[in-house]
């Protein structure tokens, strides 16, 4: 079948449902990834896993991934309704080959697609795979086999047990706890925890609905967080806590109501680690956050930056041995013994146990680690991407500059990110200073140059 290349991003598949994401792309995909796994692993009986998010289209899509699955001779594993993380879990925990779960993350309801990984939830994209399973996809040339089905229950249970152990064994205190999954599949593995620890937890929009009727559910957005933090408030809670739709990534509000910085807790969460493994490797992608080098040299450990996106993150750290990363947008990794990816559960844990071992409100506890002030990521449209980038190398030519990810300058007193859209024809920069108002006047100027 013919097939839209542009839904094959650099990390997931993902586009818009009945027109670009169909049950006959989803069949097709399956029988192209049991052909793509086959090649690597000829001499084996091939197990994958299977799963879906709450999308109204997602149950269909996965029903034909499966059929896909099975006529190409597979032994799937149908874990069924899931979060990423948890899907994650699943492939490492149940030592499968590799597999495929239908989610679109945060997208609006128009959407759906497939996250694919290999064994150890190493995962397949536009760099490690996605050419070769166009390729199979568009010339029908598959492997043919009697594959089965075995469906798994439970494992959501069991992948929190797993993930909250490995946190380690720091108290808890009693708390009270507002969380916002958006209607995502993050209720669904909160509910697991939070029936595990001492917490009084009151849920906002906690009801599976792919619709997203209240808000979209991503919380990298400011506005999103509006009704979590009004409530965190109200509720005189110790802390909030929102998940995206696909429940990988993970924010924390503090007790005024306050969105704590996500360079912040990636660094909060570094010196956990640190203390567990001293002198281990952290991995944190180009995007400024100061914080996060700080808080890792503070805590003796080795900081390695990355490029932007959880496929080159987790490869980073697989190659480095790193024990944690963590990028700007909420996604923080561990090296888990089922593999290196997103830890949500983990991280709620070891910040939980991390207010408790302080002693004293979460607002006091990160107000010392605010010593940068950030621009936020800002997106320019431009048609000449590379022209502009160049401009910046030739007006920033006197500060210290790298290319590990789209244009990296720093100065003494600011340094920022530019760095290219791989779908479209944007600029994104974020940019941090030692104080607001030199980040506001360099913004300013870096965003003039950038849109000449």
């Amino acid at each position: 079948m013919q097939v839209s290349h542009a839904i094959f991003k650099a990390y997931d598949i993902r586009g818009l449902v009945g027109s670009e994401i169909t049950p006959e792309l989803a069949y097709h995909l399956g029988r192209a990834y049991v052909t793509f796994l086959r090649e690597q692993y000829s001499d084996e009986s091939l197990s994958v896993v299977a799963g879906h998010d709450m999308r109204p289209s997602s149950l269909e899509l996965q029903s034909e991934l499966i059929r896909g699955f099975v006529d190409g001779g597979a032994h799937v594993l149908d874990i069924g309704l899931v979060s990423t993380p948890v899907f994650y879990f699943s492939v490492g925990h149940l030592k499968a080959h590799g597999g495929i779960t239908v989610t679109a993350s945060h997208n609006p309801v128009t959407y759906n697609g497939f996250k694919c990984v290999r064994d150890m939830a190493i995962p397949v994209g536009g760099d490690s795979g996605f050419a070769r399973i166009i390729e199979l996809i568009e010339s029908e040339v598959y492997t043919q086999g009697e594959g089965s089905v075995e469906k798994i229950s439970n494992i959501t249970t069991v992948a929190v047990e797993a993930h909250k152990a490995f946190a380690g064994e720091g108290e808890i205190r009693p708390m009270k706890i507002v969380a916002d999954p958006g209607n995502g599949m993050g209720a669904q593995y909160l509910d697991a925890l939070f029936s595990l620890l001492p917490v009084d937890v009151v849920r906002l929009y906690w009801d599976l609905d792919g619709a997203f009727p209240n808000h979209e559910s991503n919380p990298l957005k400011e506005e999103t967080l509006k009704d979590l933090q009004a409530k965190v408030v109200a509720e005189k809670a110790d802390l909030g806590i929102a998940t995206d739709g696909d429940g990988d990534r993970i924010f924390f509000v503090d007790e005024t109501g306050k969105t704590v910085e996500p360079a912040i807790i990636r660094g909060i969460l570094s010196q956990v680690m640190l203390r567990r493994f001293p002198g281990a490797t952290i991995c944190y992608d180009v995007r400024p956050g100061k914080i996060t080098e700080d808080m890792i040299v503070e805590a003796g450990g080795k900081p390695s930056r990355t490029p932007v996106g959880h496929s080159l993150i987790k490869a980073q750290m697989r190659r480095e041995g790193a024990v944690f990363g963590g990028e700007s947008s909420g996604h923080f990794y561990y090296n888990f013994p089922t593999g290196t990816y997103d830890g949500p559960v983990t991280s709620i844990v070891q910040i939980l146990q991390e207010i408790t071992r302080a002693g004293k409100p979460f607002s006091q506890i990160v107000a010392p680690l605010h010593r940068y002030a950030h621009s936020g990521e800002i997106n320019y449209h431009v048609e000449e991407k590379i022209t502009a980038l160049d401009r910046l190398k030739a007006q920033y030519g006197d500060g210290k500059q790298d290319t590990l990810d789209g244009l990296t300058v720093t100065y003494p007193t600011y340094w920022f990110n530019v760095r290219s859209s791989n779908t479209e024809s944007l600029l994104r920069l974020n940019l941090e200073a030692i104080d607001r108002s030199t980040m506001e006047t360099k913004r300013d100027e870096v965003a003039a140059i950038i849109q000449q």
